[in-house]
């Protein structure tokens, strides 16, 4: 991205919500032990001497800007259950299965049902995706699905910030980055 800059400052919440997005930074956990116990987290380089980013519990107000970071997960697969009969309970009945199999989902989203029927799409690890199908082929033909589709080798990328809700050009900045 090339707007990209080191931030002196960011908060708790904002760098766990990149943390646990894929960012890499730092652990989720290391994050919220800091925020626990207001410990300041200084995050540098281990190259170099140069001053890094503080992780604190508030970012004075000329620090704040609507995105604070983009971070990009690889070795995503997405499943979609097609036809999917649209009520209460079926989501339930694929997603349960695949916490019972230990596979977790991620993103979410349901389209607009149309004649009673929808679909289901959502996220998982590519290294679960074909665990993950078999699991869901079973529980898509028990709740009368149509069919089956998944897709791998994509990403997912996270915008993270405060004040982005209402934000209009997020998607198309994404975009062109």
């Amino acid at each position: 991205m090339k707007s990209a800059r080191k931030l002196s400052h960011i908060q708790y919440d904002e760098m766990l919500e990149l943390a646990a997005v894929g960012a890499r930074i730092l652990h989720p956990r290391a994050v919220e032990i800091g925020e626990l116990y207001a410990v300041p987290i200084h995050v540098r380089s281990s190259f170099n001497n140069s001053v890094g980013t503080m992780i604190v519990a508030h970012v004075p107000m000329e620090d704040r800007q609507r995105v604070r970071g983009i971070a990009q997960e690889t070795n995503v697969a997405k499943i979609t259950v097609i036809g999917v009969r649209d009520r209460p309970g079926v989501a339930a009945s694929i997603f349960e299965p695949l916490a019972d199999g230990g596979i977790s989902v991620d993103v979410i989203v349901q389209n607009i049902g149309r004649s009673g029927h929808t679909d289901l799409t959502f996220s998982v690890a590519e290294s679960d995706l074909k665990a993950a199908e078999k699991i869901v082929k079973v529980a898509a033909k028990e709740v009368g699905a149509t069919r089956v589709s998944s897709a791998g080798g994509i990403a997912k990328l996270s915008i993270v910030g405060t004040g982005m809700l209402g934000t209009p050009g997020l998607a198309p900045m994404l975009g062109r980055s």
